[in-house]
C-alpha cells in the first residue's frame, strides 16, 4: 500500500477500495487508517485518505489520543479541517452512546454496577474530571442526569448550591453522585470524602437522600455506598476498588 499512499483512492484497485472492503468482507477486515478514512472520504493533495488517517493516528497516539483530543489538535494535522475534525468526533460519540447502557426517564438503578455500565463509555477518554448528579424521584427512579462542574486534571470545583439547584427544583427526592479519575485510579481523595459529606449534609437539611457517590477510573470504579462509606466519608481507609468486568 505504501505505493499508493500519494494516489488517490478513487485510483486504487476496487479490492483495496477501504469502503469496497468493508461492503464485501466486513468492518472488522480493515485497519484502524482505513475505518478512519472512510469517515474523512477525501485527503490531502498528493495523499489519500488513508494517508491522512495514518497522520492522524500517528500524531494522536492511535485512537485512544484521537477520542481525547480537542477539535483544533485534530484540525492542526495537515488535510483535517473543521467539517473533518466534526464528523470524527462525531463517530467518537456515537460509539460511546452505543457502548453505554440507555439511562432514561422512569428506569430505576439497582446498583453501582449501572451506573458504571452507563457512564463509563462517555467519561473514560476525558482528560479532565467530569462531575454529574442524577436526579431520582421517591421511588429511586431516573427523572434525569446533570453535569454539575467540569474542572480539571487534578479538581472539579463543586458547590452544593449547584449540585442541589436542579434537585429542588425537579422535586427529587433522592441523588446520586458521580465523577471520574482521569489518572485512572478510582481510589477516593481527600478532597472526594470531604466534598461527599458535606453534599450529604447540606442533601440532609433539604430533605433529599444521597445514595452513593460513583468515582469512576480505568475500567473500574468505587462506589461510596458499595464500601459502607455513606455514613462515615469523613473518616476511615480506603478499600479495594471494584472492576468493572
Amino acid at each position: 500500500m505504501k505505493n499508493q499512499n500519494r494516489k488517490g483512492i478513487v485510483n486504487w484497485p476496487k479490492s483495496e477500495r477501504p469502503r469496497e472492503r468493508l461492503l464485501q468482507e466486513g468492518p472488522e477486515s480493515l485497519s484502524d487508517a482505513q475505518l478512519l478514512a472512510i469517515l474523512l472520504r477525501v485527503g490531502r493533495q498528493d495523499s489519500s485518505a488513508v494517508q491522512v488517517a495514518i497522520d492522524l493516528l500517528q500524531h494522536l497516539d492511535g485512537l485512544q489520543g484521537l477520542a481525547n483530543r480537542s477539535l483544533e489538535e485534530l484540525c492542526a494535522v495537515p488535510g483535517i479541517g473543521p467539517a473533518k475534525s466534526a464528523q470524527v468526533k462525531a463517530a467518537i460519540e456515537l460509539g460511546k452512546r452505543v457502548l453505554s447502557t440507555p439511562l432514561t426517564t422512569g428506569m430505576k438503578i439497582a446498583n453501582s454496577q449501572s451506573v458504571f455500565q452507563h457512564y463509563y463509555p462517555l467519561l473514560r477518554d476525558l482528560r479532565h474530571e467530569v462531575f454529574k448528579v442524577i436526579l431520582l424521584d421517591a421511588k429511586h427512579a431516573v427523572i434525569r442526569d446533570i453535569t454539575v462542574s467540569e474542572g480539571s486534571l487534578t479538581t472539579s470545583l463543586v458547590h452544593p448550591r449547584e449540585v442541589f439547584n436542579e434537585a429542588v427544583r425537579e422535586s427529587a427526592a433522592a441523588v446520586i453522585f458521580l465523577h471520574n479519575h482521569p489518572s485512572g485510579d478510582p481510589k477516593p481523595s481527600a478532597e472526594d470524602r470531604t466534598l461527599t459529606a458535606r453534599l450529604q449534609e447540606a442533601g440532609n437539611i433539604l430533605g433529599i437522600q444521597v445514595l452513593d457517590h460513583v468515582i469512576i477510573g480505568d475500567a473500574r470504579f468505587v462506589s461510596f455506598a458499595d464500601e459502607g462509606w455513606m455514613g462515615e466519608v469523613k473518616q476511615g481507609s480506603t478499600r479495594k476498588s471494584r472492576t468493572g468486568s
